[in-house]
């Protein structure tokens, strides 16, 4: 089930990695963080456009500080960075992970507009 959650997807023939976090239990989360930290380091450095998708995704401490160390280690792979998903206690969460990873990333609405910002960078 984890590998189905990390996947390249195309969009307007731009290759997106598409990490899906969306109804995950934390422990699901954290293994997801585990297979997407493979792929994303066997990729060329500043060369990944990413969309993860967080949409009732259930966090918790854990999830929070695996979630900074995860974006603080793809860094360096990733040219651009879409976030879908982010409500609530997860908007608090997300704030912390910018700060801590000092990563640029978007947040929108919709999947659909995540992918065609991506696909323009």
């Amino acid at each position: 089930m984890t590998a189905a959650r990390v996947k390249f997807i195309k969009h307007l023939d731009k290759e997106i990695l598409h990490l899906d976090f969306s109804n995950s239990t934390p422990g699901e989360v954290l293994q997801t963080i585990e297979t997407a930290k493979k792929v994303i380091s066997g990729k060329p450095k500043n060369s990944l456009l990413t969309l993860t998708d967080v949409t009732n995704a259930r966090f918790n401490e854990a999830v929070g500080d695996g979630m900074k160390q995860f974006t603080a280690h793809n860094k360096p792979y990733v040219k651009a960075a879409a976030v879908v998903g982010v409500t609530g206690l997860k908007r608090i969460i997300f704030t912390a992970v910018i700060a801590f990873s000092k990563r640029n990333l978007e947040t929108f609405d919709s999947v659909d507009e995540a992918k065609q910002w991506l696909a323009d960078n």
